[in-house]
Parts: structure tokens; sequence; C-alpha cells
């Protein structure tokens, strides 16, 4: 027994507890590390990792397994079979202009939707424009409600959006509302009285630690936002349902912007929800009576539309995809406003380019956005921008949340993602692109209007080093995990 305790002391003694601790971390970053570079993602993603694993030993592998990276091939096989059930049109709204046809054809590729029209376009620009206009057309519903959403507070605005339903469940129309199970926390005891009138309420990811080597979503989010009335009318874009998206009820309300949707363009944004909605809940009993209730228009309307969806079940990032080969098919302007601007080097790429060739790219951004370290992260790119002759505009009075990108006479995408690797990878976004003059004029109005609160950034304004440079130099070290 005594040998056996001085063996014991000796091994715990601090050279050989050093050694048997470096061998550790030496097992942990070869098993981990190995792990990480075989995923083959982007090299500075892949290095920002590692070096996090290698300076926080085990809270670092913590990280990564709640935090890192996933693909979701389930999902992948569930949304294929959705699809069966509520296949989308086979020819809708006729032909994209020869300048937009190869996007179009790109966004099919990638996202399995076709080509579509719309019948009615509208832009919604604040809370105050959309609410009122959603809860009309919730209140005329007959069929069906189907809601997906990032954030919904229980706060007035969702308090009056939750009344509203309630009453259309009591009348017998069927309502689905999918919300994120982190992005609408604070909502989770809040839709009883929707579940008593017969509604149904599922959770997008909901957290769950169960088996230590189950990863958890924590990550991976909707950050969609799609309503559709009985397959007729469809809303998407910027706006969750919260107070802080409407200007009624505060001078901060943030500045979003938003579509309101008519026509065969309709059917994919349906499309869009019930793969989530099955793939939320496992039901798929639902489909195709939803099928049987979404009308299949006739004859293409006059604004032509693609839904454009991605996310982590897809390696193609189709939304980020498309970005780059509009901006690079730019032949006079490239216009974009968002909330996060944390580009990639294809993104910065393009951009650069753009500006180069002496094509008008602008750029409009949030003076203070809601995350300070987004904010810096994105200041450190204008350099390379503003030498390339990319004019930025930093919007100023409230929040800017509006996600858009304008691109000649005609081409124009709105929709839930932002110019950064966090929309372009992680979430699960949908935007739409139209080819059509009329949108990109009534958006192109809407972004001069804005130039108004928004002062122009100019090469050689002060750079503090320590409140300026060196933030957003640290910043952007972060860009890849953002």
């Amino acid at each position: 027994m005594d040998a056996l305790r001085d063996a014991w002391q000796e091994l715990l003694s601090l050279p050989h507890l050093v050694a048997w601790l470096g061998l550790a971390w030496a097992v942990y970053m070869a098993v981990l590390g190995g792990w990480i570079v075989l995923q083959k993602r982007e090299p500075v993603a892949t290095l920002s990792w590692l070096l996090g694993l290698a300076l926080l030993p085990y809270l670092g592998f913590l990280i990564y397994h709640v935090f890192g990276p996933q693909r979701i091939h389930r999902q992948r096989l569930r949304r294929a079979r959705s699809r069966e059930l509520l296949p989308a049109e086979g020819d809708l709204g006729g032909t994209f202009h020869v300048d937009a046809a190869e996007l179009a054809r790109l966004g099919a590729a990638t996202t399995g939707l076709p080509p579509a029209s719309a019948s009615d376009v509208r832009l919604l620009v604040d809370g105050g424009a959309k609410y009122g206009a959603l809860l009309a057309d919730i209140a005329a519903a007959e069929r069906h409600v189907h809601l997906e959403y990032y954030i919904y507070e229980p706060d007035r605005t969702g308090t009056a959006l939750r009344d509203a339903l309630v009453e259309r469940a009591r009348a017998g129309v069927q309502v689905r509302l999918l919300l994120d199970a982190i992005g609408s926390a604070r909502a989770r005891r809040f839709f009883r009285p929707l579940l008593d009138a017969g509604g149904e309420l599922a959770w997008f990811h909901p957290m769950r630690f169960g088996r230590i080597w189950r990863r958890p979503w924590a990550n991976l989010r909707t950050h969609r936002k799609i309503v559709v009335i009985d397959g007729r009318v469809a809303y998407t874009g910027g706006m969750n349902i919260t107070d802080e998206q409407d200007e009624r009820l505060g001078d901060s309300a943030y500045r979003d912007l938003h579509l309101r949707l008519e026509g065969q363009v309709v059917r994919s944004l349906q499309l869009v929800f019930c793969e989530d909605w099955a793939y939320a809940t496992g039901d798929r009993g639902f489909l195709a009576a939803v099928a049987r209730e979404t009308p299949r228009e006739a004859a293409p309307g006059p604004v032509r539309a693609q839904v454009l969806v991605s996310g982590p079940d897809s390696p193609w990032e189709a939304i980020h995809r498309l970005h780059v080969s509009a901006i690079q098919a730019a032949k006079t302007r490239v216009w974009m406003t968002t909330p996060y601007f944390v580009p990639g080097e294809a993104a910065m790429m393009a951009l650069t380019s753009a500006a180069l060739a002496g094509l008008d790219v602008r750029l409009l951004v949030p003076r203070e956005s809601d995350s300070t370290l987004v904010t810096l992260a994105a200041r450190s790119y204008f350099g390379p921008l503003l030498l390339a002759g990319v004019r930025i505009h930093e919007y100023g009075p409230r929040m800017l949340h509006s996600k858009s990108l304008l691109v000649d006479d005609a081409l124009v995408v709105v929709g839930s993602a932002n110019f950064d690797h966090r929309s372009f990878r992680l979430n699960f976004e949908v935007s739409v692109l139209f080819d059509d003059p009329g949108i990109a004029a009534e958006l192109s109005a809407l972004f001069e209007g804005e130039l108004a609160h928004a002062p122009r950034v100019h090469r050689g304004r002060p750079r503090p080093l320590l409140r300026a440079r060196l933030p957003e130099a640290l910043a952007r070290l972060m860009s890849p995990l953002l």
C-alpha cells in the first residue's frame, strides 16, 4: 500500500503532472484538430477554430461542440420528401430577361425552386406599414395562416398578432406558427390562448443537451420571416414581431423593409414553410391538404420573381452565391443595404472589382448596429472598399435593419439574409429575387431617400489607434465566426 501511495504521489508531482497535461493537450489537439481539418471548410475559419481550441483547452471543445459549424443531413432528406408532396410549379413566370436569366438558372439549381412570377408586389417600409397590412390580411383568412419567425416578442405587437390568430383559429381557420426556439424564447408561454383555440405551435431547433455525443443545434437558427395566408398572399423580408420594429411605438424603432406578395411566387414560399414545418414537427400528413388548399395561378403575373433559400442543410450557400454573381454581372450600379456587413473574400473581390471598373457601388450600413462587435468588424473592411471607390454611408437616426441589393435598373433582392457569414452559412434564410424595372425604381428611390440621414464615410477620417484601428482589427479576427 505504501508503495502504491508513493507511486501515486510521484505521478502527481509537478514535473510529472506538467508532462501528463502536455500529453493530454497534444492528444486533444490531434484528435479534435484532425476532425476540424477534415471538414474542409475555409482555411481562415478552420485556423480560427484551431487557435480557439489550442488557447482554451477543453473549454474550447465545449464551445465548438455547441457553436461550431454543422451540416444537417437528415433535414435534406426530409425536405426532398416534402417536395414530393407539395411540388413547386414546373413552369412559373415565363422567362427572365437575358441579363437575369443566368442568375435565375443559378437560383433554381442551388435551391430547387424554379423561377416564378408575382401579380402584386408591395415594398413595406417599417413596422407601421407591415403590421397593419398583415393584420388586415389575417382577418380575411378563410382556410389557413402559416407563420415562421426568428423573433416573436410577447409585447404589444406580439399580443395584437396573437389575438388576431386566436380569432381566426376560433373561426375554423387552420393556424400554424413556427418559431425559432432561441430567438423567440421569451414567448414560450405566451401562446396558450392560441393553442386553446385550436392553433398549432412548433419550435425550431429547441435546445436539448440530453446525450453528450449529440451536438445541440445552438448555432443553427431559422432567421426566416414568412407568412402565407390561404396560399394567395405572402409576406417575407427583414421584420420580426416586436415593438422594436414599429416606429409608431417609439422613435428608436428599427428602420426595416418587408414584402407583401401575391401570385405564383406565393406557392414557393408556401413550400419553404411546409418544409420547415415538416422538419421541425416530423408531421408530413398536413402537406397533401395544404397542396390542395394552395391555388395554382393559371397565368403568370407581370413581375418576374424567384424565391431563394439557404441554410446549413445545403452546401451551395445559394443566397451568398447569388449576391456575388449579381454583383459580378452588374453593368452600371450596385447598391446594397445591410445591417451586418462581414463579407468573405469572394464578396470583397466582387465589390472592389465593380468599383474599380467604374460602376456606381454604394453600401448603406447602420452607424451603430445592435452588436458592437459586428459594427467594429464591418468597419475593418471599409479601407479597401473606399480605396477602390465604393461609396459607404452610415445611417444614423435609427438602427438600420433592411436587407436589399439593387443591381442596374431591374435586378432586386430583398429578404431576411444579412451580408455576413452567419446569414450565408449558419442561418436558414429566405430572399426573393426580382427582375423588374418598377420594383428597382421604387427601391432606388427608397435608397436615395435614406442617404439624407446617412453621412458618407470618407478616406482620411480620424482613426485613433485605441478607439478605432485596434478594436476593429481584433473584431475582424472573429469575422469567420460571426
